[in-house]
Parts: structure tokens; C-alpha cells; sequence
């Protein structure tokens, strides 16, 4: 399918297409023989869970690390995403650095909610 249906399809723009093409999160699509670019169904789904990734917090210079196993993780449980010994980013790896960053950011939340509700409170306690 052509850019715009397969950006349509995957619920974005044909430029976000060619974005994650420039930053190497998609493969070079084949072309056709007037020179327009043309997706599978598989870069469909590829854009569809690059999207998933992102909206969970992943960015995409955290994608670009692992773009060579996105298919991988799009199949089946995650294997090390950026793991050491494959000259991308580090031993914990794209997914367990972006959930540390996340548990930390909860525990911050939760102190200062628990701060709050301390100074307020009744009014600032869950009712349960």
C-alpha cells in the first residue's frame, strides 16, 4: 500500500512514516516502479506498536537503540532491549532503564500525594 494508506491505516501521517524511516525505526520501504514508497501489512503493525511504545514513554531515540529487534518484541515477550554486548546502550537494557525512570517517578508521586493529604488532612485522605 501507498504512504497515505499506510499511514491511515496505522492511525498517523505519511510524515511520521517518513520520520521513523529517517531515524531508522522502519526499513527502507520497497519502491515502486515510479518510485513511491509501499508498505506490507507488517509496517503497518510495526508503526502501530512503534506508536504502542511511545504512548507508554518510550522515546524515540530509545526505540532507534533496538530498532533492529522491534520485530522481535512485536512477536512475542521482550528479549533485553539494548542489552549490553551488542554495542547498543547499556547492561539494564532500553525497557528496564524507561521502568526504573517510571518507578522512580511513582515513588516521588506517592511521597509528595502522601504529603499532601498528611498537610490537608481529612479532606485529603481516599475514602475506602
Amino acid at each position: 500500500m501507498r504512504i497515505g494508506d499506510a499511514a491511515a491505516a496505522a492511525g498517523t501521517t505519511p510524515r511520521a512514516l517518513r520520520f521513523y524511516e529517517e531515524r531508522g525505526l522502519l526499513p527502507p520501504p520497497v519502491r515502486s516502479t515510479t518510485g513511491q514508497r509501499q508498505y506490507s501489512t507488517r509496517d503497518v503493525a510495526r508503526v502501530g506498536f512503534i506508536r504502542e511504545m511511545l504512548s507508554l514513554g518510550l522515546t524515540v531515540e530509545d526505540l532507534s537503540r533496538c530498532a533492529d529487534r522491534l520485530d522481535l518484541l512485536m512477536d512475542g515477550p521482550p528479549p533485553q532491549c539494548g542489552a549490553s554486548g551488542n554495542g547498543n546502550a547499556g547492561s539494564e537494557g532500553v525497557a528496564a532503564r524507561r521502568l526504573a525512570v517510571l518507578d522512580a517517578e511513582i515513588a516521588r508521586l506517592t511521597r509528595l500525594r502522601e504529603q499532601l493529604a498528611d498537610r490537608l488532612g481529612p479532606v485529603g485522605r481516599p475514602v475506602r
